[in-house]
């Protein structure tokens, strides 16, 4: 109740530009950022399928359109099913540079090839949330106690099913435990000897 008004509730609704859900999950926000980056990416296809060298096509590529598909990402927790989805969008980016069509049979592996790259959108996301965290544990904040899980009297979360659902920092502490993660977002040095260029891009197997 806000000024002798009744809030409705609702499944999902906007805020600051990002869909929520009432599931607390970012499929759907996922989603419909890889749908207006695609958009951006058609209203540009000419520039970016051209004869231009292939460099400078992709420059363009990870500065515009994938900085409309990874908007917010780093403050979210991607499930499986999220990865597959940007990782989908990443190939479907350089298939469209190099006109390649599902028809025509051609794995992953060669269009990575073909363009010089490795699986790297989600290297990406992992740099920009180990840089949004550490700049968080390094302050005293109302934030960093959210992530943390610290606030009183907070809301009893009742047991699900099933394996634990992940959790923000989970995704840079699975080799450690959060207070070396703490430790490290301390030391500015340490922290970016951990996550900064040595921390490389996923390469894996892909079909």
């Amino acid at each position: 109740m806000i000024d002798q008004k009744q809030l409705k509730n609702v499944e999902s609704f906007k805020y600051f530009g990002s869909i929520l859900t009432n599931d607390e999950r970012c499929t759907c926000e996922i989603k419909r950022r890889i749908g207006m980056a695609k958009a951006a990416f058609n209203k540009k296809r000419t520039l970016f399928t051209s004869t231009v060298d292939l460099e400078l096509r992709k420059k363009p590529v990870k500065c515009y359109i994938w900085s409309i598909a990874l908007y917010g990402a780093e403050t979210g927790t991607l499930r499986a099913v999220d990865q597959k989805h940007l990782e989908s969008f990443e190939m479907w980016c350089w298939r469209r540079m190099e006109k390649i069509s599902w028809t025509d049979h051609v794995r992953n592996e060669e269009v990575l090839l073909r363009v010089k790259e490795q699986r790297n959108i989600l290297h990406e996301i992992s740099k920009r949330k180990a840089k949004w965290i550490g700049y968080i544990l390094r302050r005293n904040c109302l934030l960093q106690r959210v992530i943390e899980g610290k606030i009183k009297e907070g809301i009893d979360v009742i047991g699900r099913r099933g394996r634990r659902r992940r959790k923000l920092l989970d995704d840079l502490k699975e080799r450690r435990g959060y207070s070396h993660l703490k430790e490290e977002a301390l030391d500015r040095t340490m922290w970016r000897a951990r996550f900064g260029r040595g921390f490389g891009p996923v390469v894996r197997q892909t079909t």
